[in-house]
């Protein structure tokens, strides 16, 4: 009962992106997706990505949907949703609605050959224009529906539903059965699984049933502004809007819920209070890369982080070398980042920005000692009468490199990586756990870790991971970093892979698939010859294989002392900037952008001259698409502009 819901309405859009034939609309003041399709395929999804570590289907779960049902022909029927295997025609599970009856299938591998089990709710009228939510419970032999937290209807068949109903090579699709026959023409708000459990009690507590949720798409989570008037919708999709042409206007509470057109770029956006929010435009290209801005820095900048502060505005803060005078941050303003504050830092390696509620939070990782002998990184608390970041807590490290934010089961966590304690590299970094009572973060678990450079925190399905880059055990850089897997109130080992000198973990997500890139930095092994060249030397590219749960290697690239990996997409096209160092002469060298060319893997699509590069940030303004990079052996970073087809 305390399995998390599946959110399968969200896998269908990942990071917000529409699938082909979604659209975003907007009635009685409440966000759905209208399907569209030709190509129904395009709203499917592997079942695998939601039942990661089992290939069976519960045998007791509740399904949760709200929609909005248009009036449809007598003998029509319309699928919410459908779970069909590959290589057979027939649904395995799925819930259709038909003019007052809702119907939920299911194959039944318990008859001879197989059959398929209707269990039909009789009077259940839903084409009203109105949304409403279902809440149906299955368990053995009965079915539940409960519609708007109402008197549920109960039915007992004759046919249970299946122990043991296998996924394997299975694909969920919304709105349809694989066919465009039987498209569903309504609106879709949310639809989740909701595995071991009734999720009436959970869903039933708010006061407008008719949307109560339980999991919804974060594109559709903003609702605009209530009408100002009672008046009814002649048209289902019909609202009160208004859409500006011309340059980018502004996007305030007053603009929620209007559409700004983008005549130049063929693009069409919606302000969702905050930000504009695509909602159709031509698909942008890569076309090449040119340099924008010049940053002058304190000193040399091991690390940059790039962030936005709600109403405030866009912020890059760099992790200078040395102090006097320290690490700064810079804003954002006409078109380039100007200073904006500087704070004492002491060999600053890099700097982590977090929410927590409405607290704003930036922790700088401190590698050596201040001017007392005391080595702390400190967390920095955003002050919004003073608009700068104060000093909030102050935490004992050693040569820390890296922080690591991140949220488990709606806790705030903070990671730290340890590099060395005096000449000792294998030592404890530490996960600090926010007690909300004290407003303070506190020790909540230590993990070995060998001269660590990084943590990359990362979800799969209901799964929360955290690898960590080990870089040097005092004797050798060929060492297992390792990826841990939280598990009953901690993180333990879910996989070792060899690296050489690893600097970083990058990991991204291209379609269905799970990638995790390592920056391997260099190869030393005090016990064996030296190799020729230290520093070039592959870093690799791992994917999630879901059958053997685990990251297998994809790729190979060859590497000069790679330090950093930043995955970022232009339009359809996805691209991972390599940070490479030094190539074992010289600092001067070729940083590499890869294109992903689908069965080729990645591909060098354009060289990049840095000096001495250390870290990459891609980020993104009204005026286009950028990256930053930082350089640890001269007091200047550089901001490159992406150029557009």
């Amino acid at each position: 009962t305390d399995l998390r819901p599946l959110d399968i309405l969200s896998e269908v859009v990942p990071a917000g992106r529409l699938a082909h034939g979604m659209r975003v609309f907007q009635v009685q003041g409440v966000h759905g997706f209208q399907l569209t399709t030709s190509r129904p395929r395009a709203l499917g999804f592997p079942a695998s990505r939601l039942f990661i570590h089992c290939d069976c289907f519960p045998e007791e779960f509740s399904i949760i949907v709200t929609l909005r049902v248009l009036s449809i022909p007598a003998k029509r029927n319309e699928y919410v949703f459908t779970l069909m295997a590959e290589e057979n025609p027939s649904v395995l599970v799925g819930l259709r609605y038909a003019p007052n009856k809702l119907h939920f299938i299911f194959w039944s591998q318990e008859r001879a050959g197989g059959w398929q089990t209707h269990v039909t709710f009789p009077n259940v009228s839903l084409s009203d224009n109105q949304w409403h939510t279902l809440i149906l419970a299955v368990s053995g032999q009965s079915f539940s529906l409960t519609v708007d937290c109402s008197v549920p209807k109960d039915v007992v068949a004759e046919t249970p539903f299946p122990a043991s109903l296998s996924v394997k090579r299975a694909s969920f699709y919304l709105g349809n059965r694989r066919r465009r026959k039987g498209m569903f023409t309504g609106l879709l708000r949310q639809l989740v699984l909701l595995p071991g459990a009734d999720a009436t009690p959970r869903i039933c507590t708010a006061m407008n049933f008719k949307v109560a949720t339980l999991s919804v798409p974060t594109v559709l989570q903003d609702l605009p502004a209530k009408p100002t008037s009672n008046e009814v919708l002649k048209y289902p999709y019909e609202t009160d809007t208004k859409v500006t042409l011309g340059s980018r206007p502004p996007c305030t509470k007053q603009e929620k819920a209007q559409f700004w057109f983008n005549a130049s770029q063929r693009g069409l956006y919606l302000c969702n209070g905050s930000a504009w929010i695509s909602m159709l435009e031509v698909k942008q290209r890569l076309d090449y890369v040119e340099e924008y801005q010049n940053l002058v820095t304190n000193s040399e900048t091991m690390g940059v982080e790039v962030f936005t502060i709600p109403e405030v505005g866009l912020f890059t803060a760099t992790a200078n070398r040395y102090t006097p005078p320290g690490s700064a941050i810079y804003k954002w303003t006409d078109g380039k980042f100007v200073p904006y504050q500087n704070i004492p830092t002491y060999q600053a390696q890099s700097w982590k920005y977090f929410t927590i509620g409405k607290k704003i939070f930036l922790a700088v990782a401190n590698f050596e000692q201040n001017d007392r002998g005391q080595e702390f990184s400190v967390i920095y608390k955003w002050s919004h009468r003073k608009e700068k970041f104060i000093t909030y807590q102050r935490i004992t490290t050693h040569s820390a490199r890296d922080w690591e934010a991140f949220v488990i089961e709606g806790e705030a966590f903070l990671a730290v990586v340890n590099h060395r304690k005096g000449n000792n590299h294998n030592i404890d970094s530490v996960i600090y756990r926010w007690n909300p009572r004290t407003g303070l973060f506190e020790t909540n678990q230590t993990i070995p870790t060998s001269g660590a450079y990084d943590w990359e925190f990362f979800t799969i399905g209901p799964y929360s991971f955290l690898a960590v880059a080990n870089t040097f055990n005092g004797t050798s850089t060929k060492i297992y970093s390792h990826i841990y897997i939280w598990l009953s109130g901690s993180f333990q080992l879910f996989q070792s892979i060899l690296t050489f000198g690893a600097a970083d973990w990058e990991v991204f997500r291209i379609g269905d698939r799970v990638f995790l890139a390592v920056a391997n930095s260099h190869s030393y092994d005090s016990g064996m010859p030296a190799p020729s060249n230290f520093y070039a030397i592959n870093s690799s590219i791992y994917e999630l294989n879901i059958t053997a749960q685990m990251f297998v290697k994809f790729q190979d690239l060859l590497t000069y002392s790679a330090l950093d990996w930043e995955f970022f997409s232009v339009g359809d096209d996805s691209f991972l900037v390599v940070a490479n160092s030094f190539d074992g002469f010289t600092f001067s060298v070729n940083s590499i952008i890869y294109r992903w060319q689908g069965y080729e893997g990645f591909v060098a699509a354009h060289h990049l001259p840095t000096v001495g590069c250390r870290d990459w940030e891609a980020f993104h303004t009204a005026e286009g698409s950028y990256l930053l990079y930082s350089s640890a052996k001269e007091p200047l970073s550089k901001v490159l502009k992406l150029k557009m087809t």
